[in-house]
This record gives structure tokens, sequence and C-alpha cells, in this order.
């Protein structure tokens, strides 16, 4: 990252916003908004048009050094408010998120590509976990033991764990930090964030609005750069007393293995796999619905995105050809325009992976029903995409896939598609979809995953612990789980002789 670029002239949909400071283009440090010493930044472009959006703080590992130094010193005394008092200012902010929508909306689809009702939708998701710890953040109770000693008396307290090392996605922006900050900050916990290089306009901008809030100086810190270098920082110090990773699982296990010599908490949402089971009694359309919203969502840039969609024989060639009708209906463009269902794609390292896992599955049999290739929106663009016939070897279906392509193949009984299901090491979320109740709670039980939903896609929100299972990640988010999960126990044996 280097200061020596030729700076164009910024994207002109940057004069829509209506509270310019929310654009923000330097580090949050210490309550300070700080530049690089070395004049260090990077370019953040739109990936839909290439167009210049902000030259962005790169800071070195001593400046990442200077925020954890500021959220140490700090920790003491905001563990030590009132957890009322955390919860007014973490309230103060909810507000100030939710009446700042529309500029951060636009600000995450600028960055990220997603179209312009799936990034508002995702403020109100952020919003909703700053709101949630608002209220949790009062309902931290000691709980008393029965004692087990004559003459004692026993009590367990949940204490804050310290300094929260924070590193988030370039795929949700905006929730992804609020999921994870809320909590800690809830729970009486200082924090280091770092922010995708993809996607950092919406982490400033959320600490802009945190200061205004009332987050004290040094409490919540966002250090932007080079990830090897600042999370590196991070894991080596033993300040950190915990990190909270989303991410793909390759990245989560450097990051483990960067944490084992201080034995850091992990909290780690790492890649999915998931697949959606589509069985014969399923009303037809409906399950199509299902399908459209589980693939083609964040333009399928999501680790709940359902990759391997499996349809029961009786139903499987009528299920395949309404699914390309829809699928061959989405419209692909600028986030901004109104009518766009499908953005561009994150960078080209993610547009080669989806040709090399179409190109892979056609070789080995598969056949494409509609799509198939770049599309001329624009070169980080690729058209909605239906393969199916797909076989088990094929690398979309053993690999994540973080693209517009739906990979389908048909089973013939119960026990086995549980054994196909169940044979990745990703264990995020799965969908069924069935109309057999007694088959709903069998299916249930015999997935290998975190999550299952039911007859429907949505089914994240703050007060459910989302995670997953094997490689998928390790502990949970959101739900009272979340919080806890930024706490130490401690135990007190009281005399009373």
């Amino acid at each position: 990252m280097s200061a020596h670029f030729a700076r164009p002239q910024r994207h002109e949909a940057l004069n829509r916003l209506t509270d310019r400071r929310l654009l923000r283009e330097l580090s949050y440090v210490d309550g300070h908004w700080t530049a690089s010493t070395a004049g260090n930044s990077f370019e953040v472009t739109d990936p839909a048009t290439g167009a210049t959006l902000a030259f962005v703080a790169s800071l070195c590992a001593e400046e990442t050094g200077h925020a954890i130094d500021a959220a140490s010193r700090v920790l003491p005394a905001w563990k030590a408010l009132l957890p009322q008092a955390r919860s007014k200012i973490l309230r103060d902010w909810f507000n100030l998120i939710l009446a700042a929508k529309q500029d951060l909306a636009l600000l995450m689809t600028l960055e990220q590509g997603k179209p312009l009702a799936e990034s508002l939708g995702e403020i109100d998701y952020a919003a909703s976990f700053v709101e949630w710890y608002a209220e949790e953040a009062k309902r931290l109770n000691a709980e008393s033991v029965t004692s087990h000693l004559p003459d004692a008396e026993m009590m367990v307290r949940r204490e804050p764990l310290g300094v929260v090392g924070i590193v988030t996605p370039w795929n949700f922006p905006a929730a992804m930090l609020t999921r994870k900050a809320a909590a800690a900050l809830a729970a009486g916990c200082t924090i280091v964030a770092h922010p995708s290089s993809h996607t950092p306009l919406s982490a400033l901008a959320l600490a802009e609005l945190g200061e205004r809030a009332g987050l004290p100086a040094g409490v919540f810190n966002v250090v932007t750069g080079e990830a090897s270098t600042i999370v590196g920082t991070m894991c080596q110090d033993r300040r950190i007393r915990a990190m909270s990773f989303t991410g793909s699982t390759e990245i989560g296990r450097l990051i483990a293995a960067q944490c084992a010599p201080t034995m850091k908490r992990l909290v780690m949402e790492l890649g999915g796999h998931a697949p959606l089971i589509v069985f014969a009694d399923a009303d037809l359309e409906k399950a199509v619905s299902i399908a459209i919203d589980a693939k083609f969502a964040t333009s399928g840039q999501d680790c709940l995105a359902a990759n391997r969609i499996y349809v029961e024989r009786p139903i499987y060639d009528r299920f395949c050809a309404t699914y390309a009708k829809r699928i061959g209906a989405l419209r692909s463009g600028d986030g901004l325009a109104s009518d766009t269902d499908i953005g561009p794609l994150m960078h080209e390292r993610a547009v080669e992976k989806v040709e090399e896992q179409v190109a892979d599955a056609l070789q080995k049999g598969a056949r494409c029903l509609t799509g198939g290739s770049r599309h001329k929106a624009g070169p980080l663009f690729y058209q909605p995409t239906l393969l199916s016939d797909v076989p088990d070897d094929a690398l979309i279906m053993r690999e994540e896939t973080f693209g517009p392509v739906a990979a389908v193949s048909p089973f013939d009984s119960e026990a086995e598609i549980i054994a196909r299901a169940n044979d990745t090491e990703y264990g995020l979320v799965a969908y069924i979809v069935t109309e057999n109740g007694a088959r709903q709670q069998r299916m249930g039980r015999a997935l290998d995953y975190g999550m299952v939903a039911i007859n429907r896609v949505k089914i994240t929100g703050a007060p459910i612990p989302f995670g997953g299972v094997k490689q998928s990640g390790m502990g949970r988010e959101g739900s009272r789980h979340g919080l806890e999960a930024f706490t130490d126990l401690k135990y007190l044996c009281l005399d009373a002789a």
C-alpha cells in the first residue's frame, strides 16, 4: 500500500451523502482520526464501475500497537461503568445508525457492490445487534451456587474478558462489525477492530457515529491497512484477550495458530458450504423461491449461501426448469440502480474462482441451463448461472462458492441425502424444504450443522446464536451466548462461619 497514487476524481455518487462527515479516510485510534505517519494509504474503489471512492490510511504494526495501548489504558474505566451507562451509549449509537441509514447504505453499496435494497436491509440488521446488546448489557447477573462446604457461601460472576480484537469481512461490512462490537462493548470490553481493506468505509462511518454516541476515546478503535500486518500484531500482543473473526476457514486457521502462544479466546465464524435439500412433497414454487433467495443474495457472496442444491428425483426436472427460468430473469448491474438484483463480485480473484468451478463442473458432465460466463455489465460481473446434474466430485460441490452460480443434483432417498449433505468439512447452515413434519424433525437432528432452516431462508437475527460446527468455526455470535463469549467466569467462595 502506497501513498503515491495519481489521485483521480472521486465517484460522483458520493455527492448524494447528506452527512459528508460519514465518509472517513483515516483510522480511528484513541478518539482521534489518525493518518499513517509514513503517509501510506490505499485506494477503495466501486467494484461495479472501478471508480475511486477514497484513499484510506494504511497503518503499520507500531500504529496498531498504539490502538492496543489505548484500548488497554481505558479498559478499567469502561468495565467499571455501571451496565446502565454502557447500555445508554449503545442505545444512542443504535439511534444514530438508524438516523444515518440512507447514507450508510449508500456507502456500503458503493464499496461492496450489493444492491441498495440489500444494503438498506443490512443497516437495519447491523443496528439490531446494537439495540439487542444495549439491553443485554443490563442482564449480566451473578449466580449463586449451592454450597457443598459447611459455613461457605458461593457465587459466580461474569467479568469482562479484556481487550478484544475484531476482524471483519467485506461481504457484510456493517453487520459483522456490530454483531461483534456491540456484544463486547456491552460486556465491558474495549475493542481494536480491523475491517477488510475492500470495504473500510462502512466501519469508519460506524466509528464516527460511535464517537457521537459517546463512546469514550480508546474504547472503540478502527485500524485500517494491510491485514497481515495489523492482524498479526493483534494476534501476537498478549493484551488482546480474544480474537473475533469472520472470514474463510483458511485464514481462521492462520489466526488460531498465531493466537496459540498467548492463549486467546477465539470466536470464529468461518466458511460455509450449505446444502439445500428439496423433497418431492415440497410446494414447487415455494421451493424455487427459497432456492433463489438462499443462493443469490449478495450475489452469492455469503457464507450462508445454498451452494449445493439437492432435489428429490420425482420433481427434479420440473424444479430445474422453473429454477432456470427464475435465474435467467435476474438483472445484473450497478447496485445503485433500482432494478438490480445481482451486483458485481468483489474482485478479479472471485470471478476467476467462479469460472474455474463452472468449467470443472461442465468437464465432469454437468449441464449449464442458463448463464455460464462473465456478464457484459462489467469486468467483475458474472451471469446468474444454473448448473444441473452436477456430480459430487466437482469442485463446486466440494469448495465454498462465492458467486452467483447454483449447482443442482438429484437424490433418491433420505438416507442417501443425509450422507451426501454431511460429507463436507463445513457445518454452518443447512436448508430443508419439505411438508412432512416428521421428516423435518428427523432431518433437523441428522444434519451435522450449527443451524438448520426449514421451509424458509431468513433465520438470523440478534436473539439467535449464530455459528457452525466442524471447520465452520467455534463459538457463537448474537444472543446471550454472543455476550458471554467476551466474559470470564470468576468463582467466589466466602467464609460464612
